[in-house]
């Protein structure tokens, strides 16, 4: 077992170090490399979801919905928080070490040869894997965008779009009607299409794109169902959802007034791949209580985990707060890369947390790192107490003996570092 997860960490570096690391658009060398594999993303049954912000929650519920209606499911999502495997799973157990490790020593040669990237490479593995373990359904979460994104090589059940937000304007566009029609590349000609953003214009801009691209039926959020009686407790968000005739009284265990949107638009994307999909409405609420996400708005103690790596992201926390109030004093314990608005997380988070503690998060890539004391010089310019701990170790230490909340967040770097160095397990119970 040793030699094994020494290998097993070997090809991981491997991966990390020998495929492209940076990022390129296009989807035709993941269709290459699926060639050598059999293709199995054309025999993939599967439920596509992009968007900014919410599409772990997304995907995560979709996952626990069907498996309550008895389906066996796979799901890839990323990035990790601690470990590869967490990005593949097969009814919540992450793909073995030794079935990555033998993908890996096979394919890695072709991949190179390809000029295959890190995500494409692990795209190709967890299709693959989804396959060899007959899963009924896959949700496949987008990396980055939708057009170009290369789990968009996948012709889907049912395709979601979640919010739009400022994020990756580097490669996706300055503007959220850019990037909303970035997203907006995963609608297909007669698949479902369903639209959860918020915005009234932006909403009305993925509905244009899903009706040029024949997705068909197209089912808009704020349309077809009504959120009210919303309830926040540390325990999970419970609220009444209205379709139709149809009215629910659910509670899902992840916390904040955002989740039960996020809920209603699982709830209508499973609804979207048929009739018989969608458990029974008296059970909803069982299955929701089997929804496991680490690192969003995650309570442990008096820590709480949120991976929120841009304005809108840090806004939601700021509004959980406001909803549960925490013990004080709270501590923002923050590091964010490089190339995120850093500054629109500080001004988000500032008027409900105590002070800040700008640190780095050792995983962080090495030209992807920010200047803490940049942030900290912003922060106390703002007029909000910051300070200093460039070690996270130490940074922990000081949070914890403090505070009496410490809220981590920034980036899943920083989680994932922080969740590793507590000893917090990322897969669930």
């Amino acid at each position: 077992m040793d030699d094994l997860l020494t290998s097993y960490r070997e090809a991981i570096e491997t991966l990390f170090a020998r495929t492209t690391s940076g990022i390129k658009p296009g989807l035709e060398r993941t269709e290459a490399l699926l060639a050598k594999l059999g293709s199995p993303h054309r025999r993939l049954s599967a439920v596509h979801v992009a968007g900014t912000n919410g599409k772990g929650s997304v995907v995560a519920t979709v996952e626990a919905l069907l498996r309550a209606s008895g389906k066996r499911v796979g799901r890839y999502t990323s990035p990790h928080l601690i470990d590869f495997r967490e990005r593949i799973t097969v009814d919540g157990t992450p793909i073995s070490e030794a079935a990555v490790l033998e993908f890996l020593e096979r394919w890695i040669p072709a991949a190179e040869g390809i000029g295959a990237t890190f995500f494409e490479l692990t795209t190709a593995l967890a299709f693959d894997w989804f396959i060899k373990q007959n899963v009924d359904l896959a949700v496949v979460e987008t990396g980055l965008g939708g057009r170009l994104d290369s789990t968009n090589v996948l012709t889907p059940l049912v395709a979601t779009v979640t919010s739009i937000g400022l994020d990756h304007t580097d490669l996706l566009g300055n503007t959220l009607e850019e990037i909303a029609r970035e997203k907006a590349g995963i609608f297909k000609r007669g698949i479902p299409a369903v639209i959860g953003e918020q915005s009234q214009p932006i909403r009305s801009l993925l509905e244009g794109c899903a009706r040029a691209a024949g997705a068909e039926p197209i089912v808009v959020i704020d349309n077809e169902y009504s959120i009210n009686d919303v309830v926040v407790s540390p325990r999970g968000t419970s609220f009444t959802l209205t379709h139709g005739r149809d009215r629910y009284q659910l509670t899902t265990p992840l916390i904040g007034a955002y989740q039960a949107r996020n809920t209603a638009l699982a709830v209508a994307t499973v609804s979207a791949l048929g009739a018989g999909m969608l458990p029974p409405p008296a059970e909803i609420s069982s299955a929701l209580s089997n929804v496991f996400l680490p690192g969003r708005f995650q309570w442990r103690e008096n820590i709480i985990f949120d991976v929120a790596h841009n304005p809108d992201g840090a806004h939601t926390i700021a509004a959980t707060l406001r909803a549960l109030n925490p013990p004080r004093p709270r501590t923002a314990l923050v590091a964010v890369l490089a190339d995120k608005d850093w500054r629109g997380i500080i001004q988000a988070l500032g008027p409900v947390v105590d002070r800040f503690l700008f640190t780095n998060a050792p995983s962080a890539p090495v030209d992807r790192r920010w200047d803490p004391a940049e942030a900290l010089t912003f922060a106390r310019s703002q007029g909000f107490e910051a300070d200093l701990e460039p070690d996270l170790g130490v940074a922990l230490e000081r949070g914890e003996s403090s505070s009496g909340t410490l809220i981590i967040t920034g980036s899943f770097h920083t989680v994932g570092d922080a969740m590793s160095r507590l000893q917090v397990s990322p897969f669930a119970a």
